[in-house]
């Protein structure tokens, strides 16, 4: 438990001083809650001394212990009042800090990352298992370490007058630690299980919601479904399970206790009616008996909860130590933007995907990548962007290796549109300039012009300011995508990357968004991973990627003359397109 509680203390880097203030604050709080007690024993002794003798009481004795107890309670909600505001804060603040720093890290872990961890086990560290360390944290330090420093103090006092119930006491808190420890060493067993059902059930219910338009439309239920159900019931049979294995030691730690607390006041009792102590000490043994052990009771909660925080520790480490892709990287300038592509091989796990692939891209020309559907074209612009690492092979940029930079320096001079636009759930203007938050509306406006969707940006009712569904749900695919390159173009990147940006724009859109192109890649290098032959025909060079290796390359003149995938190409090409102008002829 202890070993716990130091965690947390290191967990709290930077927030010592308000962890020790608010300690020393929980401690006077403790003497002044202990402090009416002994006041009104002290004064009941003198009452009943005066009795027993036949004096008078002196008059101002009842208002000294009025002041005397009223200036302790306001000792105490003052010095309460002022832990918390030291201490309860820390959990929230740290935690929000915690975020950030694993948002960040996350940001610069390779693509691989993901597809080694489960997304639900990343999602529960962000969200559920950090709330733990939020909520409870600092809940668990002032519940031991204020606890036992109330005991003691209750102890000592004790010890002061009757020495043989202060020890009762102790003995019922030795016992007491006793049964802690085996509901800590129950919880470090059941916590690691708990910690993957709940894994289990957040992967469960992600999985559950993105296949609900399937389930849907061929009216199943589905493995997805069946999956989330199984991880509900796993989860619900496993904490009852753990749960039932603290029963034993729940009731041997309260039986302690509370055991503890008769013994202290039979004890006090034995001595009075021996008459080794005097009453008014026996009132404060009996007064004290309801409230020593009471700070104690609620650290049974405490040792459930710090091993299921050793568990979230656990895991926030591991996430700490994830090795980065650009730890060792430097901040480099580029002076010119060529792009060199040297024997380069890469593998997802045990499938090699690019086997061998060289190539150069000269700056400000355009190159296009065509091929076979799973072929690595979108693969080799993810190795370009460092989503991933190459495994054989380097790739350079302006004649550095992309792996001595760091990812943002590379990444400053990249701009990518996706096939599959993601829009932030935010107003169109922030999504526009996301890439360049300090750009100015005329700045935006500007990118839209370029990118050909400031006309219905406007009709919109509330124009830039119109705050779009999450991932551009309300808008369509093809305004989508001319956002995407405004905000491609805001970022003035000299290497543009596009992964079949005009895969599934309709025809309507077609026009528009090739301008929209044309404004974004005037005077860059240029990547295109494309199908429409009026894209690729264009380009300085075509690379045919085939099962991860160039099976052609050079410009379309060149390709076409040639036997082989890319003739295969432009003509299914113009034999889809004469087949749909004779369809609608006939129509």
């Amino acid at each position: 438990m202890f070993q716990s509680m130091n965690r947390i203390l290191r967990w709290t880097k930077g927030y010592h001083r308000r962890l020790y203030l608010g300690s020393l604050c929980s401690f006077l709080a403790t003497w002044a809650a202990a402090g009416p007690v002994m006041l009104a024993a002290w004064a009941l002794g003198l009452v009943i001394e005066s009795a027993q003798e036949g004096t008078a009481l002196d008059a101002k004795l009842p208002w000294l212990c009025l002041g005397g107890i009223i200036l302790l309670i306001v000792l105490r909600f003052v010095c309460a009042y002022w832990k918390n505001r030291l201490q309860e804060s820390i959990g929230t603040e740290r935690a929000a800090q915690q975020r950030l720093e694993l948002g960040d890290l996350l940001k610069r872990v390779s693509l691989g990352y993901f597809s080694k961890n489960n997304l639900g086990d990343i999602l529960a560290a962000l969200t559920t298992e950090l709330s733990t360390l939020e909520l409870q944290s600092m809940k668990m330090v002032d519940a031991v370490i204020n606890g036992y420093l109330q005991v003691l103090v209750i102890v000592l006092c004790m010890a002061f007058f009757c020495p043989e119930a202060a020890l009762v006491a102790v003995v019922g808190v030795l016992l007491s630690a006793f049964a802690l420890r085996g509901i800590g060493r129950q919880s470090a067993r059941t916590a690691p299980v708990g910690h993957r059902a709940q894994e289990a059930l957040s992967g469960a219910v992600i999985e559950y919601i993105h296949g609900l338009p399937v389930v849907k439309s061929f009216g199943q239920e589905g493995v997805s479904s069946q999956r989330f159900f199984e991880a509900c019931r796993a989860n619900k049979d496993i904490r009852i399970k753990n749960e039932f294995g603290f029963v034993p030691w729940n009731c041997l730690h309260l039986f302690s206790l509370k055991a503890a607390a008769v013994g202290l006041v039979l004890t006090a009792g034995w001595q009075t009616m021996n008459g080794t102590l005097e009453l008014p000490v026996l009132l404060m043994a009996a007064m004290f008996s309801f409230t020593i052990f009471g700070s104690v009771e609620s650290i049974n909660d405490a040792a459930h909860i710090l091993s299921v925080t050793d568990s979230v520790l656990d895991r926030l480490e591991e996430l700490e130590g994830t090795e980065l892709p650009d730890q060792d990287g430097k901040d480099i300038s580029l002076e010119h933007y060529d792009i060199c592509f040297d024997h380069v091989s890469f593998g997802y796990g045990t499938r090699e995907v690019i086997h061998d692939v060289s190539f150069h891209l000269p700056q400000n020309s355009a190159t296009a990548i065509v091929g076979p559907s799973g072929s690595g074209k979108s693969t080799l612009c993810a190795l370009l962007a460092r989503f991933y690492d190459v495994d054989q092979g380097r790739i350079t940029v302006g004649g550095y290796d992309i792996r001595k930079m760091t990812c943002d320096s590379l990444l400053r001079n990249i701009a990518m549109v996706f096939q599959n636009v993601y829009l932030f759930p935010d107003t169109i203007e922030n999504n526009i300039k996301f890439g360049s938050p300090n750009a100015t509306h005329e700045d935006v406006v500007k990118a839209a012009k370029a990118a050909r969707c400031h006309d219905f940006i406007s009709a919109l009712q509330e124009g830039y300011q119109t705050v779009i569904g999450e991932s551009g749900a309300t808008i369509s695919g093809g305004e989508k995508q001319r956002i995407s390159i405004a905000r491609a173009i805001m970022k003035d990147a000299p290497i543009i990357i596009l992964d079949e940006a005009t895969a599934n724009v309709d025809p309507e859109n077609e026009a528009e968004l090739q301008k929209a192109i044309e404004a974004l890649t005037e005077g860059k290098t240029i990547i295109m991973i494309a199908h429409r032959l009026k894209t690729v025909k264009n380009a300085d060079q075509i690379i045919v990627i085939d099962r991860g290796k160039i099976s052609q390359q050079g410009t379309h003149d060149e390709l076409i003359k040639q036997a082989g995938i890319y003739a295969d190409f432009v003509g299914m090409r113009e034999k889809a397109i004469g087949w749909k102008i004779k369809a609608d002829s006939l129509a």
